[in-house]
């Protein structure tokens, strides 16, 4: 029983670790995807995407030809400290309206 207890806590850190993680991402998911918008659209990609990005979240966005690429990289931290922290990347891509001002490269 004594051995167990510190197994059993283990793996409860290691699943909220985890569902934070799922958080996380679809956090960056939603803000790869605002900002890839943004920048098609002609806005400040970037600006966009941090308003909707999680904290410490990096927003790059990419104007390649016709295409649009936002990737957001944001850290989740362990709920132990001293695991090492794990970084979540999701991008969204958009291609650029016709008609519309340049996006900003």
């Amino acid at each position: 029983m004594a051995a167990g207890l510190p197994a059993l806590l283990l793996l409860l850190f290691a699943g909220l670790t985890a569902i934070d993680a799922v958080s996380t991402k679809a956090d960056c998911l939603d803000a790869a995807r605002e900002a890839a918008l943004a920048a098609s659209r002609g806005g400040v990609g970037s600006a966009a995407g941090t308003r909707v990005a999680p904290d410490g979240a990096v927003v790059t966005v990419e104007v390649n030809g016709d295409r649009v690429t936002a990737t957001v990289r944001a850290p989740v931290r362990a709920l132990t400290a001293r695991l090492p922290r794990v970084t979540v990347t999701a991008s969204a891509v958009a291609a650029v309206e016709p008609g519309g001002p340049d996006p900003p490269r």
